[in-house]
């Protein structure tokens, strides 16, 4: 589905971000919130030779893999007006050209279920992607994740940005898959996770979105 079908005769979009988007969304927004979406498990199954990583070593971001019986929880933006133009433009280089995700809309269920489920447009890359690295053991990515940086920075802080995410706004949520690969990192290279942790550490909890 393209953005343009999602936003015709809208004046508002939500945008779903379980990534970098939830901390580090970069364009104007209305309003936020923290919620899941259905029928999707976090999988760090995709390459970046950008953002975290090069083309000799790309790094480990994460995508979407369908499951009826998983969920996976991140930030929905809302942007109206002149914002639904510019932060489409925005992502589509950073998410689609940069990045090699398409989208689709999936309804969005906002945290304490007392909401209706919101339509918004999310970003996936799908295995027929040339940059997708497919699953592998939490062993085996943490490997990669810890010797990969890219023009945004090291692989590791990707990482533990996602997490510290999880922890702080969706603490009753387990996250298996992301937290396994977080030990396994910091587990195999402490060096090199410090070295991540300096901008992240050093960042203010403003950095976090405004809930």
């Amino acid at each position: 589905m393209k953005p343009q079908d999602i936003m015709a005769e809208k004046t508002s979009l939500w945008i779903f971000g379980y990534g970098s988007l939830v901390w580090k969304p970069d364009f104007k927004f209305k309003r936020s919130k923290v919620g899941y979406i259905q029928g999707y498990k976090r999988r760090f199954w995709h390459g970046d030779n950008f953002h975290r990583g090069n083309d000799e070593m790309p790094g480990r971001v994460v995508t979407l893999v369908e499951d009826d019986d998983a969920c996976t929880w991140g930030v929905a933006y809302e942007v109206t007006g002149s914002q639904i133009e510019e932060s489409l433009k925005y992502l589509n280089v950073r998410e689609a050209v940069l990045g090699g995700y398409i989208t689709k809309a999936v309804d969005f269920i906002p945290q304490g279920n007392e909401e209706a489920p919101l339509l918004a447009l999310v970003y996936i890359a799908t295995a027929d992607n040339p940059i997708y690295l497919g699953p592998a053991s939490p062993e085996k990515i943490a490997a990669q994740i810890a010797v990969s940086h890219g023009k945004t920075g090291h692989n590791i802080e990707y990482l533990l940005r996602l997490a510290d995410f999880m922890r702080k706004c969706c603490p009753e949520v387990e996250d298996t898959h992301l937290f396994s690969i977080e030990a396994a990192t910091l587990t195999l290279s402490i060096e090199a996770a410090t070295l991540a942790l300096i901008p992240f550490l050093l960042a203010s909890r403003s950095t976090m979105p405004a809930l």
